[in-house]
């Protein structure tokens, strides 16, 4: 058997599930094409491509849509999400979708005050945003036709609107173009939403790490390049560019964006870490054990990002239902247009003018878009909350739960961090406490640094001031204060140290 070829593209300007049902059905029609996914979220095609196939011609069929695209092979196509992470993503498609927003509604909004000035341009205006709007839409309803797919929002739109103008209702006509063009617009804004979600995740992947070079020098790289086995150094206040073990150091590594824990953890020689989580006191070096589209936190956002292809139950029965319904719907207005005046009931441009309201209250737009834009918001905002949510069918079954079991109470906190009870020893007050304990930690980044410091201006206690202040990683900080070592720290630590503690 002839080995196919794996294709994996990047799509421009898809905003919600009927645009992909449209590039999925025209794709699949080119010959030597099978196994076609196409992933809203992720802006990705996949298909695989038989020898006698070719590339140009499922790059016409797309970009015939209306789409744009660029060809990237899987690994090019990892880099440049990783790079639209850092940029912002593109807004192309979302800019000239807002301009014909704003020409439309501006001739709309022209044309109402000619009708009270200058009654005889108002008809002209309304015609021109009609003519407008048709041409990008007109266009892609065609493409979609030739593709396999006639029956489509496009073609029902424009069916409406030039019938509209026939029987001179331009006003009509072009209130209904500009109410598709706001709708595409919106649309395309949750979409952006929901991208902005996987993009905030990618994010966190440094696009630089430090290897150690054969002559015991670290160089940087580009994180990308990382292999299993190399040897990184992660200096405080950076992200771990890759999961790997510590070789050397110990620090406190904030991994909250990755595991939810709401509290750095102490590493040290042999412990784990995993990528993106935040170096936060002390250079440690790591062993390489998984890098890049293998990593933890990429690993995460590529299951966010399959989420999108993953369909609950709902979705799929108004996707079925939608695909009967549009050519009902036409029937219907074709025969409510046409047979009450073959009949001799009535004339023919009032049953016309029926038939065509009847094409655009049935038109199914809001029905198809409706799941899948509610499924898109509901993964969306749990990214953007922490809660990483694989599709819409655990979506929908999260709706029917009745109760949730949660593993650990760090799942149900704030994430910061605060102080509940003071309990000073003999010989010193709770405010004299408070007072040295927030001297140290005065000058630290540190989670619980922070909640004491807020704990001692809540209370309005003094903070002296504190000399060579120093973090001893992994187990507490000290500095001097008033002349006075302060050192802060676990009952571990203190353990360690053989200091005794009263109960």
């Amino acid at each position: 058997m002839t080995a196919r070829a794996k294709h994996e593209w990047h799509i421009g300007g898809m905003d919600c599930a009927s645009c992909v049902a449209k590039v999925t059905k025209a794709v699949e029609r080119v010959p030597g094409v099978s196994g076609v996914e196409v992933n809203l979220i992720a802006e990705r095609l996949r298909f695989d491509l038989a020898p006698d196939g070719t590339a140009d011609a499922v790059e016409a069929q797309v970009t015939a849509l209306g789409y744009g695209v660029t060809r990237q092979a899987p690994a090019a196509t990892r880099r440049a999400l990783h790079r639209h992470a850092h940029e912002g993503g593109d807004h192309g498609h979302g800019e000239t979708k807002l301009r014909l927003v704003f020409v439309l509604g501006a001739l709309v909004a022209a044309a109402y005050a000619a009708s009270h000035a200058l009654p005889a341009w108002a008809d002209y205006l309304y015609l021109g945003a009609t003519l407008l709007a048709l041409i990008p839409f007109g266009r892609r309803a065609i493409a979609l036709a030739r593709a396999g797919s006639p029956f489509s929002i496009e073609t029902l739109m424009c069916v409406a609107a030039i019938g509209a103008v026939i029987i001179g209702a331009a006003a009509e006509s072009a209130i209904v173009v500009l109410l598709v063009a706001v709708g595409e617009w919106l649309e395309g804004v949750a979409a952006g939403r929901a991208r902005a979600s996987i993009r905030s995740l990618v994010a966190m992947m440094p696009r630089e790490a430090q290897r150690r070079a054969p002559g015991g020098n670290y160089e940087p790289i580009d994180a990308e390049a990382l292999r299993t086995g190399d040897i990184v150094r992660v200096r405080p206040g950076e992200r771990v560019p890759c999961d790997g073990e510590i070789v050397e150091g110990v620090s406190a590594l904030d991994e909250s964006p990755v595991t939810g824990e709401s509290v750095p953890v102490a590493r040290g020689p042999g412990e784990v870490v995993v990528a993106g989580s935040v170096n936060a006191n002390a250079a440690l070096v790591l062993r390489v054990t998984t890098a890049g589209p293998d990593s933890t936190l990429a690993r995460i956002a590529r299951m966010v990002q399959e989420a999108a292809v993953s369909r609950g139950q709902t979705q799929r029965f108004i996707e079925r239902f939608s695909a009967t319904w549009t050519p009902a719907a036409m029937a219907l207005a074709f025969a409510v247009a046409t047979l009450p005046p073959l009949l001799g009931d009535g004339d023919w441009t009032t049953w016309i003018y029926r038939g065509l309201a009847v094409l655009l209250v049935a038109c199914p737009c809001a029905l198809v878009i409706s799941v899948p834009a509610a499924m898109a918001s509901g993964l969306s905002a749990g990214a953007r909350n922490g809660l990483l949510i694989k599709g819409g069918a655990a979506l929908e079954a999260i709706g029917r739960a009745a109760t949730i079991a949660f593993d650990k109470t760090g799942t149900l906190t704030q994430g910061r961090p605060r102080v509940t009870d003071i309990i000073p020893v003999a010989g010193i007050t709770e405010a004299g406490l408070l007072s040295f304990a927030a001297a140290v930690e005065a000058g630290s980044t540190h989670p619980l640094a922070r909640a004491v410091v807020a704990a001692a201006q809540a209370k309005g206690v003094a903070v002296p001031e504190a000399h060579g202040a120093h973090a001893i990683p992994g187990k507490g900080v000290a500095a001097r204060v008033d002349g006075t070592l302060i050192e802060l720290g676990s009952p571990l630590w203190a353990a360690e140290t053989s200091r005794e503690l009263p109960d």
